[in-house]
């Protein structure tokens, strides 16, 4: 569709700001707007304000030859702030980081979060005259909100109480544009297909081909499948000749990973890797099974055959709805059963 369909804010290659800054599974959820943007402004600066830690995230949707995707990226160091607030040093990274988020005079900026500290970092940006600050008017359930944020913006948007985290972005960005609103059917892209066909298969020591990678550990706990679960699921899936990966992030997921890996045979206990490490990790698998988690969404997003089971958390607000690589097993309060999640299994792998 054309530019001269839509009613621009301000011209056809206006300076954009997007504010997303975590979590993992919210920037992951947050991507599609990049390319929604691009198919309608070809011309636009698009800009990202995102936690340092998720920046590799983003890495490869920075324009180059090729194509345009993000402009520049912007990362905010708070959480490693907030643990050093005395230090002159973390006052010099925070005056840097206002440096470079006022390098540019924004002419639409899309805060998708509905936080506080989202909202700030709108009203620390540049903007140009008659600027759209675009923000969430309300919570979508099971999903955290600051109402005082609606102070922070021109234009506070409406979502159902229901809505999807990919669908929640593209409203308000598509408020933002005075732009009909996109529905399911306009597939999300997330990342570009040149760099997901050809990301590096994994060199973590240990990995067997074909193996499972099983992201089993999540913030919190009712999220989780039991263990009598996944290692049921896991002699299965070993007898068919597939091993059994489960990564893990602390030491306490560790254990619980090493106490899979006792029980089945050939499971494998890698060494802790990155999230930059991760899409190798996953480009690998024959297939990723995880609870509703960063990781699990980072296979689901990249297109890989991905199993995604909800314990405590509803199908609606995250499932993967955009790709039959896809099955999403149980619902919130509704943990699925073993064999629920092994046919589903079997049916990507087949």
């Amino acid at each position: 569709m054309s530019n001269a369909a839509f009613n621009l804010p301000v011209s056809d290659s206006p300076k954009i700001l997007l504010v997303k800054l975590s979590s993992l599974g919210d920037v992951l959820h947050n991507l599609p707007i990049v390319w929604d943007l691009r198919a309608r402004l070809p011309e636009a600066q698009i800009d990202w304000v995102v936690e340092e830690a998720y920046v590799h995230l983003l890495e490869p949707l920075r324009s180059r030859a090729g194509f345009k995707g993000i402009d520049r990226i912007i990362p905010f160091g708070l959480r490693r702030w907030k643990k050093n607030l005395f230090k002159p040093s973390t006052w010099k990274a925070f005056f840097a980081f206002r440096k470079a988020l006022q390098a540019s005079a924004y002419d639409v900026v899309i805060e998708t979060q509905g936080l506080l500290k989202s909202a700030i970092v709108c009203s620390l940006a540049k903007k140009s005259p008659n600027a759209v600050v675009a923000g969430l008017a309300n919570a979508t359930e099971f999903s955290g909100y600051e109402p005082l944020a609606r102070s922070f913006y021109t234009q506070s948007v409406q979502v159902p109480t229901q809505c999807h985290a990919v669908d929640r972005s593209r409203r308000v960005m598509c408020s933002a544009l005075d732009w009909p609103l996109l529905e399911r059917s306009d597939a999300p892209q997330f990342y570009p297909q040149t760099f997901v066909q050809n990301i590096p298969k994994s060199l973590v020591q240990g990995l067997q081909v074909p193996y499972i990678l099983c992201f089993h550990s999540t913030a919190r706990e009712a999220k989780r499948w039991s263990n009598e679960h996944w290692i049921s699921l896991g002699k299965d899936l070993a007898t068919r000749g597939y091993q059994m990966v489960f990564p893990w992030g602390n030491a306490a997921e560790k254990s619980v990973s090493e106490l899979f890996a006792s029980q089945i045979p050939g499971a494998l206990v890698p060494p802790a890797f990155s999230i930059e490490a991760a899409f190798s990790v996953i480009a690998g698998a024959a297939l990723t099974i995880g609870v509703d988690t960063g990781l699990t969404h980072l296979a689901a997003v990249l297109d890989k055959p991905t199993v995604e089971i909800y314990c405590d958390s509803p199908l609606w607000k995250t499932e993967g709805y955009w790709s039959n690589k896809i099955c999403n097993v149980g619902d919130i309060h509704h943990p699925p059963s073993i064999q629920e999640v092994l046919d589903a299994s079997l049916k990507l792998l087949n």
